[in-house]
């Protein structure tokens, strides 16, 4: 299991009683708006938006918050934003690589934001390219146990293109090439298994196992990054214990 699972994961869970939810649901929203603007307004020939709108309602953002999202971006109400996906890359303390996906409005508040965070955290920044390549881009599907076993997910995932099922404890990690997740998603759908959340990830090819002070440390870091309104996901390759994690109170 690696650390960028158990973090998704514990975020997951944290989230529901999150303080930053209006935080939460702004960027859920501009996920939104930009899968509209790429791909159009009907959700059922959009992969991208239908799978941006079931993580808001996930997250109980409210449907009136959806659709004119939905709107916004697709050019039927007014007040869209341009936005464009920007990439940073950078090291946090013990070596550990990190890569920063922002959805922004404003290149360079975002660069100013991603670089006070990192240099203030024990990071720093590094060449585009110096760090991707420690990261594959793969469909990330988050599905809830209930009462499920690891081979009711995998026989439902298995001909879809599902690359491996992860157990995490209180929820099931199905990975696939980021090409087949809408496929995964609906073959789970068909098979009548709810999930959490469906989309593309960066997932790293090899981890650094952190000790606690080290875990500190990086989620430390992880937060002062996401802490920035144009900061959409933190990809990290760090591995830790269960036990540090509960010991961090992560």
């Amino acid at each position: 299991m690696s650390g960028h699972s158990k973090w998704a994961t514990t975020k997951h869970k944290k989230a529901v009683i999150d303080a930053k939810r209006g935080k939460l649901f702004a960027k859920l929203i501009k996920n939104i708006e930009v899968a509209a603007r790429l791909g159009g307004a009907d959700p059922d020939g959009n992969p991208t938006l239908y799978d941006a709108i079931q993580k808001a309602k996930k997250q109980s953002v409210p449907n009136k918050n959806i659709d004119s999202a939905v709107k916004r971006g697709a050019g039927l109400e007014a007040g869209g934003a341009e936005y464009e996906t920007i990439m940073y890359e950078g090291y946090g303390p013990n070596g550990v690589a990190v890569l920063i996906e922002c959805l922004t409005d404003n290149r360079n508040r975002a660069a100013s934001d991603v670089r006070v965070a990192m240099t203030r955290n024990g990071g720093s920044m590094a060449d585009p390219g110096s760090v991707a390549y420690l990261f594959n881009r793969k469909g990330v599907v988050i599905v809830p146990k209930g009462e499920l076993t690891e081979d009711d997910v995998l026989t439902a995932v298995l001909d879809a293109g599902a690359e491996e099922v992860n157990d995490l404890g209180e929820s099931f990690e199905v990975l696939s090439e980021a090409s087949d997740l809408v496929a995964v998603r609906s073959a789970l759908q068909g098979a009548g298994i709810d999930y959490d959340s469906a989309e593309a990830n960066f997932v790293p090819t090899m981890q650094i196992e952190l000790d606690e002070e080290g875990a500190k440390k990086i989620f430390k870091l992880i937060d002062a990054l996401e802490d920035s309104d144009d900061v959409q996901n933190v990809f990290a390759n760090f591995d830790v214990t269960d036990e540090i994690m509960e010991k961090v109170g992560a």
